[in-house]
């Protein structure tokens, strides 16, 4: 047996082991005695540096990316077509895309949504594999379900709210007597059934959905969001009191404003502008901007920062605020308040002409805010409507902000950041539980100002902490990934537009793509394809820069009372520019990793309570008007349906594909549309459409649409086959089945 005939047996012997072979398993199926067991190790080793294979942790050799035809995975994800992605249970499989084969699994008890796990026979594709579900496996495996207790037939049925799980079941006996109609609870799946309906157990009792506010407590409960804090928590912040100046510098004098939304209840940063009048720098700005100490309340481990640290971050929901820290904190001590003295960390900017930075500095000080302004408030003082309060500080506080801000935006031109254009939506709740109002956030000079004024700032803190070698928690953003700007190349292609692949994506690249469809029927769709494109930002204690906001480094400073990140922050630039000794500990510095990782997690918990929230709040809002007619824009293409959002309240719901009528639809995903096969008729990702309302389902938030708008006039398609799961046909009038809508959201910087 040659070297070389025995690296072909190898790869060949492998090729049929999904599972991997250790040592001893090739030794024995290719006959290796003891004395070439050497040469093997040599050939398994060169194999390995050539990339053809790999050393699982279990010691086992495989081929590289190689999954085995039949595999447990648990479906983690949508894309951006809202079809369901899969990863391998067993952390060895990594590195592939796995999706849910097409028609697969979307009724009975193999149904499987986010969240779930299932035994699936895979199938290569050219874009990974396809999962086709044998088995979804027991919810036992998977942890507690959500559920709302309804009535039944003689018993308590359960209504899951949870999107690991789509069967129904009945509460067994025994726990009957513990429940009543509307009660959120926590259950598991038992084998009992009872006619023939599975049985479940009560697990925890949570709380009603009677309750009027009911849509926020099924989203913290279902992103495992607790209220509240431990006795240890609220007896600290209660003993905690308001720092004397002792050695702070002084800012009392300095007329620092606060300038946030109009139902805000905790101030965290305060600005001030002045030109600067040294001979060097003609027509530059002094820019300062005070955050409130939090550091000087939370000390490193306490019970505060421990909590803090599990949180993670506030949570923002249409009828209440979720805080990171105790109200006497949050709302009292660390806000910013008028007319009181406050303890700050301050960071004074020098600005030069064309907006570039000069220089800064921080300082540990106590403040007091002059005034507390709306951003309505500021920009109608700007405007020339001034009232009670604008109108004694516009000229000496406010227009210098603003001429500071001219210089800021310069500068922001020269950087070039993307431009994306989103909407947002403000949800206002009566004290009933009641949608008082849904309204668009006009989007002012004055959100833009202090928006400026904290990037600086967050960047100011990078840099110290760089220039001082002190670790720090960097907020980041990603190039975009390739496979994104080559799909987004060829979606481009099929509207005329054009985009090189081979040049690097920048922002200004983006830029001018956006800018050359602004005003036009296009805008919408390339917005929506171009943030699609981009990945997450998240926290990590490495830097790669933030591609978004074109910085090389960039940190979160600005927020400490609602984002541990900040609070970090504070404490490195305390140790490192000798401002207390109440700063960073070395087991902080040491679990930076660990706590980035993990209040990223908690920012994403976040972020999928205050949509699930609003999206249960605006489905209850519109239950009352089953049959209206709505003007929406489609934001998102699957083979499924098209999902929506609404143009008056920024709702998401789905139009299924059984009603878009009788004609057989293709999914392109290339051009992000649904393609009729026999008039190639198209609805295209962007495109204005009206649609009918049939059903809300306010305990899920789904929402579930009629097509009322003909398909676009488009080239009738050629009959050919389509690849398995690729661009499948799809009729409009089918099996009814019900779909829930995905929230397609931004990425948060």
């Amino acid at each position: 047996m040659s070297e070389q005939s025995l690296t072909e047996q190898i790869l060949d012997l492998l090729q049929t082991a999904s599972n991997g072979m250790d040592r001893k398993q090739i030794a024995r199926a290719l006959h290796v005695k003891s004395e070439r067991r050497a040469q093997m190790k040599t050939v398994l080793v060169e194999l390995i540096a050539a990339g053809k294979i790999e050393k699982t942790e279990r010691r086992k050799f495989r081929i590289i990316g190689r999954l085995p035809p039949v595999l447990v995975v648990k479906f983690h994800d949508t894309d951006a077509d809202g079809e369901l992605l899969a990863r391998p249970r067993d952390p060895e499989f990594v590195g592939q895309t796995i999706r849910l084969a097409p028609g697969q699994a979307s009724s009975g008890p193999n149904r499987v949504g986010v969240g779930d796990t299932a035994l699936v026979k895979l199938q290569a594709d050219e874009d990974g594999y396809q999962a086709r579900v044998i088995r979804k496996l027991d919810m036992v495996d998977q942890g507690p379900i959500l559920g709302v207790i309804r009535k039944g037939a003689g018993r308590w049925r359960i209504e899951s709210i949870s999107r690991k799980s789509r069967t129904s079941y009945v509460l067994q006996n025994q726990d009957s007597n513990k429940v009543r109609q509307g009660d959120l609870i926590r259950f598991e799946p038992i084998a009992a059934r009872r006619d023939d309906v599975r049985q479940a157990k009560l697990v925890e009792h949570i709380g009603s959905t009677d309750n009027p506010k009911a849509a926020s407590l099924l989203a913290l409960v279902e992103q495992g969001i607790v209220e509240g804090f431990s006795a240890e928590e609220e007896t600290q912040a209660a003993n905690a009191s308001a720092p004397t100046l002792g050695h702070r510098a002084d800012l009392r004098e300095l007329p620092l404003v606060t300038i946030d939304p109009d139902d805000a209840r905790d101030f965290d940063d305060a600005v001030h502008a002045h030109a600067d009048s040294q001979p060097d720098n003609v027509g530059g700005w002094v820019v300062w901007v005070a955050i409130a100490d939090v550091a000087a309340f939370v000390a490193p481990d306490s019970a505060l920062d421990r909590g803090a640290r599990k949180r993670g971050n506030s949570v923002y929901l249409p009828d209440r605020v979720v805080p990171m820290l105790p109200e006497r904190l949050s709302a009292d001590l660390c806000s910013l308040r008028p007319n009181e003295d406050r303890a700050c960390l301050a960071v004074r900017m020098v600005f030069r002409a064309d907006g570039s930075k000069k220089s800064h500095d921080f300082y540990r000080g106590l403040m007091r805010s002059h005034a507390r302004l709306t951003y309505q408030q500021a920009q109608n003082a700007i405007n020339g409507q001034t009232d009670a309060t604008t109108a004694p500080i516009v000229d000496n506080l406010l227009k210098p902000l603003w001429s500071a801000y001219a210089v800021l935006q310069a500068g922001r031109g020269l950087r070039q950041p993307l431009e994306i254009e989103t909407e947002a939506k403000k949800i206002r709740i009566g004290d009933n539980g009641q949608v008082t109002e849904i309204s668009t956030e006009q989007r002012l000079d004055a959100h833009k100002l202090i928006e400026e004024c904290m990037v600086q700032a967050n960047v100011c803190a990078a840099e110290t902490l760089e220039a001082k070698h002190q670790p720090l928690i960097y907020r980041v953003h990603e190039t975009p990934e390739q496979a994104k700007i080559y799909a987004l190349a060829d979606f481009l292609q099929t509207i005329g537009m054009k985009w090189a692949k081979a040049q690097r994506p920048t922002p200004e690249r983006f830029n001018q793509l956006l800018r050359k469809v602004r005003g036009t029927d296009m805008e919408q769709m390339i917005n929506q394809v171009v943030l699609r494109s981009q990945m997450r930002a998240i926290y990590d204690s490495r830097n790669i820069g933030h591609f978004g906001l074109s910085l090389p480094r960039y940190a979160h400073f600005t927020s400490p009372i609602r984002r541990y990140a900040d609070l970090t922050i504070h404490r490195a630039l305390i140790s490192a520019c000798k401002l207390g000794s109440d700063g960073s500990t070395e087991a902080e510095r040491a679990d930076l990793k660990t706590i980035a990782e993990q209040i990223t997690k908690t920012e994403r918990a976040a972020m999928a309570a205050e949509r699930d929230a609003a999206s249960r709040y605006i489905a209850a809002h519109l239950a009352e008007q089953i049959g209206a007619v709505f003007s929406a824009r489609i934001s998102g293409v699957t083979r499924f349906g098209l999902f929506l959002t609404l143009d008056e309240t920024g709702a998401d719901g789905l139009v299924p594909i059984r009603a878009l009528g009788r004609e057989y639809f293709n999914h392109d995903e290339q051009s992000h549309a649904l393609i009729g096969r026999d008039t190639g008729g198209r609805y295209r990702l962007g495109s204005a459409v009206k649609v009918r309302l049939s059903e809300a389902t306010p305990v899920t938030g789904g929402l579930i649409f009629e097509m009322l708008s003909k398909a676009e006039a488009g080239t009738r398609p050629k009959r050919h086959a389509s690849k398995p799961g690729r661009g499948a046909s799809h009729r409009g009038k089918g099996r009814k089945g019900k779909g829930q809508a995905k929230n397609h959201r931004g990425k948060r910087r």
